[in-house]
C-alpha cells in the first residue's frame, strides 16, 4: 500500500488537471466562436468582449485576453476573435512536469455579414 498510494494519488490528482485544463480549453474554444458570430452579424468590439466575458463560466476572462481584427469592418471580409488565455496548474507534482501557467488559445474566423 505505501509502494502503490503515492502512484495512484498522481495518477488521479494527473486526471483532475487534466480535466480542469480541457474544460478551459473548451470552454475558450466555445467564447471564441460564439464572440465571432456575435461579430459577423453587427455588434461593435465592445459588445463582443463584453458577450464573451459575461458568458464565461470560471475562467475570469479580460479584455486583454480578447483580440479582435479587423478594426474597420466591411461585409465579405474575415473577422478574428481569438482568445488567449492562461491557467494555472494547481498540483505541485504536476506542475513541475507541464509548463505552468499552461497557454491556451482558441481563434475563429468567420466572413461580416452585416456592419
Amino acid at each position: 500500500m505505501a509502494i502503490i498510494l503515492p502512484v495512484l494519488l498522481l495518477i488521479l490528482f494527473a486526471i483532475i488537471e487534466f480535466g480542469r485544463v480541457l474544460g478551459a480549453y473548451m470552454i475558450i474554444h466555445d467564447l471564441a466562436r460564439e464572440g465571432v458570430r456575435y461579430g459577423v452579424v453587427g455588434m461593435s468590439d465592445a459588445d463582443i468582449k463584453d458577450h464573451i466575458t459575461t458568458n464565461d463560466s470560471f475562467l475570469n476572462i479580460t479584455n486583454a485576453d480578447i483580440t479582435i481584427t479587423p478594426v474597420a469592418r466591411v461585409i465579405g471580409d474575415p473577422l478574428t476573435v481569438r482568445i488567449e488565455y492562461e491557467i494555472d496548474i494547481i498540483t505541485p507534482i504536476i506542475s513541475s512536469i507541464v509548463p505552468d501557467p499552461m497557454n491556451l488559445s482558441a481563434e475563429y474566423v468567420m466572413r461580416i455579414e452585416n456592419k
